[in-house]
């Protein structure tokens, strides 16, 4: 299998990434780094840690390298909404039968062999085997879920499903399509989030065809209902699959960084990339460790350490503490854990 790790700017997590990996799987498997602006240097150091893996740049790397000196330099806003769909697609489509499509700030906590889950998954048809869901309970009461062997198998309860024209109206409300179930008391406001029990962000293990499926439409930016679309649509021919999680979550994100301000800006006078520019340099000249207080989070006080130093108008630990919390308030609203 192979594990592929969308990677931005941020190498003092993308080493922990990493590192988390080698120290808790077992398996035959390939990490490939697939790169959208993380400095030449930066990059170069990464790979002579882990010679092994392999390092991909998108066709707009030099674009975004040159975003990143205009933003240290003058403050220029970094676009973080285009991005490298089609390195993602190819590379996975090139890719063994089973892949991981994660991102540098994700890591392993527990031992997993790959070996075993990709083959439980191929014995049993499963798409998609979640390692990680942020603690995430709540939506557990749109599906069945099972014991099922050495996963829990997740099935979705009555969701409407249909071919992808159909969903497409569904998921876009055209034609008031979905405006006219919700009148009907087919749909309501919480009705689309269930289909998130079909795909992961982070943190999924898929059967390769499965993600093509999913992402097949991407044109350089992020569109989850197009996503959801396709995932419906797929799920509507094979409604047979199993989808299923890990007993136990193995995969763990961040709500203390972000690779750009573009999908979180909270109107505080803070600058997350001020912040990992800080952070990237202490990291690069070793005084920052990667893999401090794991296999938690970076601890509050260590990166209070490191912005105290550099004592930047633009990063003060007091506003990067503000950001934070909003950004965790953001994903607690809608049921993830994440103070743990």
């Amino acid at each position: 299998m192979d594990i592929i790790i969308k990677s931005f700017n941020r190498p003092f997590y993308l080493d922990r990434c990493i590192a988390s990996i080698l120290e808790n799987t077992k398996g035959d498997f390939k990490i490939f780094v697939l790169d959208d602006g993380t400095p030449t240097q930066y990059l170069e150091k990464i790979q002579q840690k882990y010679p092994s893996i392999s390092i991909l740049k998108s066709k707009q790397y030099p674009k975004k390298i040159k975003a990143i000196e205009q933003n240290i330099t003058s403050g220029k806003k970094i676009d973080g909404f285009t991005i490298p769909t089609d390195l993602w697609y190819n590379q996975v489509k090139k890719a063994s039968d089973y892949v991981l499509v994660t991102e540098d700030d994700v890591w392993m906590t527990k031992p997993i062999n790959f070996d075993t889950l990709t083959s439980e998954m191929q014995k049993s048809k499963i798409p998609l085997l979640k390692l990680g869901w942020l603690g995430n309970y709540s939506d557990d009461k749109n599906c069945e879920v099972n014991n099922f062997g050495i996963f829990d198998s997740v099935i979705p309860k009555k969701m409407f499903t249909s071919s992808q024209f159909v969903m497409d109206l569904f998921m876009y409300n055209k034609y008031k399509f979905f405006t006219i179930l919700y009148k009907l008391g087919i749909a309501d406001n919480t009705t689309k989030r269930k289909y998130w029990a079909l795909n992961s962000i982070l943190m999924g293990l898929y059967q390769k065809d499965y993600w093509l499926q999913i992402w097949k439409d991407a044109r350089g930016k992020v569109d989850e209902k197009q996503q959801l679309r396709n995932a419906a649509a797929w799920y509507h021919n094979n409604k047979k699959a199993i989808f299923a999680r890990t007993k136990q979550e193995v995969l763990k994100t961040t709500f203390k960084s972000s690779a750009t301000g573009s999908y979180h800006e909270y109107g505080n006078n803070f600058d997350v990339n001020r912040m990992n520019f800080i952070i990237n340099e202490a990291w690069y000249t070793d005084k920052f460790n990667a893999m401090e207080n794991y296999p938690k989070d970076f601890s509050d006080d260590y990166i209070k350490t490191f912005l105290d130093q550099a004592n930047h108008p633009d990063a003060q630990y007091s506003e990067w503490k503000k950001w934070s919390e909003k950004f965790k308030t953001q994903y607690r609203n809608l049921g993830a854990e994440v103070d743990n």
